[in-house]
């Protein structure tokens, strides 16, 4: 009689288990409430009146604009035009006509879970010393400075050790817990075994963190993309070098992954319908990156003329890095007591960029922000863009339009124009006369809201 009741009971409690999880889950009314810290948009409209207005859409700067904005998108923009017979009267309701008004910016390349790496001690430091949850704080502090300069949308290139945080980080934004841009994020990088240890080298036997995933072999490649995406990760970013040498103007690194790894990984990530970034310094990393396809070529420093060629043909995003090579010459330089000198690294890396702009290569503005600290706008970076020979329209079109197509978001930001999220920034100044205005944000809205005024 006990072993005929045994199994109904088990069916009637696995089924009350699976009633009450689910009861649980969709209870809205009794769950958590936290607070909230970003207010809703007003329904509108609301007209904003710009001095100047730099949409993204073309390399001009249109004069005496308004922007109409209904909730979290744009609805219309045009011309200023006051009610006939109405002298003095203002159609709008936030005057911005002293300002010029551009697209909230693009960062493509950041690390929000990194407080600086640059110098002796600091990277070791955030892995040993700093928990977890204490690093994601952090996070939302490097999150909302990201927005404080401008920066309405960034794609977050690893946690360096935290994990998959940043896909929290990126969830307490989209629920308006906490001020900060729209994110994409990868969770963990991936490298091979020996590749990522923490620097100086530690004993071998005191076991230390290890800042990215370690991935072996063609199936652990597979397996490793598979849990990845599973935590809810945007993209899969892969180590595809390390370290190199310099010899004939040319950056030689060490490959990591081997070419059927890289192109698993590919496969893979592309048959979950998510993207790879890889982060490719020199000769052989970027070829073996670009042989396997992947979707973007972070920093970049060498890349090979027949490089070029076939990222142009397979429409490959290239994110230069150039400032973190600057920030890195100039910190040298006061260490020593010295006065800062051009690297051989950084004339390759400028040669790389001119050569790139050349060759139609497709380019995001992107910094490594993190590797050098938050208290500084990444917006620093398009005066040396502009200095290696972008002019600064399409410098700007890198940092919003160009940022937004690699994200494939670019029916929703990147432009100010009707239907888009009104995500619209402000300066003193014409950027197009002078890019280094973009360091001062004076205004930042995002999705109707205004964080900064």
């Amino acid at each position: 009689m006990l072993n005929r009741l045994s199994i109904p009971l088990c069916l009637l409690a696995l089924l009350s288990g699976l009633a009450l999880a689910q009861n649980v889950s969709e209870d809205t009314d009794n769950g958590p409430r936290p607070v909230k810290l970003v207010p809703t948009p007003p329904p509108g409209p609301l007209y904003i009146h710009c001095g100047a207005l730099f949409d993204g859409k073309t390399d001009k700067i249109e004069t005496d604009m308004v922007i109409v904005v209904e909730r979290d998108r744009i609805k219309e923009v045009g011309k200023f035009s006051p009610p006939a017979g109405a002298q003095g009267v203002s159609l709008t309701n936030l005057d911005l006509s002293n300002l010029a008004c551009l697209p909230g910016m693009v960062e493509s390349h950041t690390h929000v879970f990194l407080q600086g790496d640059r110098k002796p001690g600091q990277y070791d430091a955030q892995l040993l010393k700093q928990s977890v949850a204490y690093r994601a704080i952090e996070a939302t502090t490097a999150a909302h400075a990201a927005l404080d300069w401008g920066f309405t949308t960034i794609r977050d290139l690893e946690t360096e050790g935290a994990g998959y945080a940043d896909v929290d980080v990126r969830n307490a934004i989209n629920r308006n817990l906490i001020w900060g841009p729209r994110m994409q994020v990868v969770g963990r990088a991936m490298d091979v075994t020996g590749a990522y240890p923490l620097q100086p080298a530690y004993a071998w036997d005191v076991p230390v963190p290890i800042g990215v995933e370690t991935v072996d072999g063609v199936e652990g490649a597979r397996k490793a993309v598979r849990e990845q995406l599973s935590h809810g990760t945007d993209w899969v970013k892969i180590y595809a070098d390390r370290g190199g040498r310099i010899h004939d103007n040319i950056l030689d690194t060490i490959p990591t992954f081997t070419l059927d790894e890289l192109r698993a990984i590919v496969d893979e990530t592309h048959r979950e319908r998510h993207r790879v970034a890889a982060h490719a310094t020199g000769l052989m990393g970027v070829h073996n990156a670009v042989e396997a396809g992947v979707d973007t070529v972070e920093h970049g420093n060498y890349i090979a003329p027949e490089d070029m060629k076939a990222m142009v043909a397979k429409g490959i995003w290239f994110v230069p890095t150039p400032y973190v090579a600057e920030y890195d010459v100039q910190w040298r330089a006061e260490r020593a007591g010295t006065q800062p000198r051009e690297s051989p690294g950084l004339r390759i890396e400028e040669n790389t960029f001119r050569r790139a702009l050349q060759a139609g290569v497709k380019i995001a503005f992107g910094t490594d922000v993190g590797a050098f600290e938050w208290d500084m706008s990444p917006a620093r970076q398009l005066v040396t863009m502009v200095k290696w020979g972008m002019t600064p329209a399409p410098a700007l079109r890198a940092a919003t339009i160009r940022g937004a197509e690699l994200m494939q978001m670019q029916n929703d930001i990147g432009t100010i124009e009707a239907g888009k999220y009104a995500d619209i920034i402000a300066v003193q100044g014409n950027p197009l006369d002078d890019i280094s205005v973009m360091q001062k944000i004076t205004f930042v809205m995002k999705g109707g809201v205004v964080f900064k005024k």
